[in-house]
């Protein structure tokens, strides 16, 4: 079956998949400024900065996933955008909006495979090469019907999509099953990398595994959203003092759950969660902006956003004060609601006489 035919086949998970990304749409100059995993977490098309235009562009992608939508459809959409904001894209038409279309269409149909396949407890999974690619890559057509573990740390770089208009995919199964099917059960191949580190067969920015990011995090999210406020709290202050916090701020991809908030505060803010992200472009605004932030005060979010006073600043942000202990915390929902993140963390100032000119400062936005 050609791409084209399966894009026209969505399916819940794939459609999720691209929707808990529509809360973060990312401006950019080129493709290469949103890399690997952080397209788990954010929209972004290559030269699209303005919001309006963005948030249009995600609703045409969107309708297309989510309904099955051909690219015919999808440049229609396209040409209504482009007119409404008077936008000039880069690149020749039909390769451009081909692009943006089957970009998405594959890692989200890609992301939303990787769920059921996790789900479905098969031990291995075999790649396999699709007939239906005009010009196959010798390495995706070398690889097909490799059949590996689920775990092997091989997937992390080669599970498919694995360049620009690959269209290869990756079946579910066992070793006996695998043997049915007409796999080969084989260790992971040595291809060898190319002079930027990047495994050979693979087009540069696709050597991770599409979706992989967003599930963990969602799924630590859903958790702590599920679980009783003070267990669910405590959960991700634990987490924002582990290694794996550090480790992530190292390379941040994909947004972090930080902290949940009371459903009474979501309430005001107009949000449809209570977790709320910090996102890795918000995080190396931190690390600038507030350098006298030790990575084990981030830990200190949840206690600043469970135990301090709250300001609403405006419809949809909260101010919350831990006077206290000096930390101040702003949560900001999307306009859509579906989406909550910490937009600021900081350290109120040690010298008194400022300290209590910043806590009246706050105090009086919630009075305006």
């Amino acid at each position: 079956m050609g791409i084209e035919a399966v894009f026209r086949q969505p399916f819940a998970q794939q459609v999720d998949f691209f929707r808990g990304k529509l809360g973060n749409l990312i401006p950019t100059e080129r493709w290469t400024d949103v890399w690997k995993s952080a397209h788990d977490t954010g929209f972004m098309v290559a030269g699209a900065a303005k919001a309006d235009l963005l948030a249009d562009l995600a609703g045409a992608v969107d309708g297309a996933i989510a309904d099955g939508q051909s690219i015919e459809w999808f440049r229609a959409q396209f040409d209504d955008i482009v007119k409404k904001h008077g936008w000039t894209p880069r690149g020749e038409y039909n390769w451009r909006t081909r692009t943006i279309y089957r970009t998405n269409m594959a890692t989200s149909y890609s992301a939303g495979r990787l769920v059921q396949l996790r789900e479905g407890g098969f031990t291995h999974w075999m790649y396999r090469h699709s007939d239906a690619v005009a010009r196959p890559r010798p390495l995706h057509v070398s690889w097909d019907g490799l059949t590996l573990p689920a775990n092997d740390g091989w997937w992390d770089t080669h599970y498919p999509p694995n360049g620009w208009g690959c269209q290869c995919y990756v079946v579910g199964t066992t070793r006996d099953g695998a043997k049915r099917l007409g796999g080969r059960l084989d260790d992971a191949p040595d291809d060898g990398v190319t002079p930027d580190g990047r495994p050979n067969g693979i087009d540069k920015g696709w050597d991770y595994q599409p979706g992989a990011t967003s599930q963990l995090m969602r799924e630590i999210g859903r958790k702590a959203e599920a679980l009783p406020g003070a267990i669910g709290a405590a959960m991700l202050t634990s987490m924002a003092a582990s290694d794996a916090f550090s480790g992530w701020v190292s390379r941040p991809q994909g947004s972090w759950p930080i902290a949940v908030i009371s459903d009474q505060d979501a309430l005001r803010i107009g949000a449809e969660t209570r977790t709320v992200l910090l996102s890795p472009d918000t995080m190396q605004k931190q690390l600038r902006v507030h350098p006298d932030l030790a990575l084990t005060d981030y830990a200190e979010v949840q206690s600043t956003v469970t135990r301090g006073t709250r300001i609403q600043d405006t419809d949809q942000t909260l101010i919350f004060l831990l006077e206290e202990a000096g930390f101040v915390t702003v949560v900001k929902a999307t306009r859509s609601g579906k989406g909550l993140f910490m937009t600021s963390f900081r350290r109120l100032s040690r010298n008194q006489v400022k300290r209590d000119e910043e806590v009246r400062r706050i105090l009086r936005k919630g009075n305006k």
